[in-house]
C-alpha cells in the first residue's frame, strides 16, 4: 500500500491520536478513513437532474418576505 507522509502541528497531532484512540484504531487508520469520507461522492449520479421535476401546484415559491414585519431582537 502506498504511504502519505502529513505535516501537522503538534496540537493537531494529540487531537488526531486522541480520536484514533476512542475509536481504537491506529492513527494511520484513522486519517485514512476520514481522507476517504472527504472524497467519497455523496449524491446519487442523476441527484442534481431532479431539480425542478416535480409538477405539483403546490410547489411553488413563496411570495418575497418583507423584512419589516421582523421581530425585533434584543442587544445583549
Amino acid at each position: 500500500m502506498p504511504q502519505l507522509s502529513l505535516y501537522v502541528n503538534s496540537n493537531t497531532l494529540k487531537k488526531v491520536e486522541s480520536a484514533a484512540k476512542r475509536e481504537n484504531i491506529s492513527i494511520s487508520q484513522w486519517v485514512r478513513v476520514k481522507i476517504e469520507k472527504s472524497i467519497e461522492k455523496n449524491w446519487a449520479d442523476d441527484y442534481f437532474s431532479l431539480f425542478g421535476s416535480i409538477s405539483d401546484e403546490s410547489f411553488q415559491s413563496p411570495d418575497k418576505l418583507d423584512f419589516k414585519q421582523d421581530i425585533k431582537r434584543k442587544k445583549i
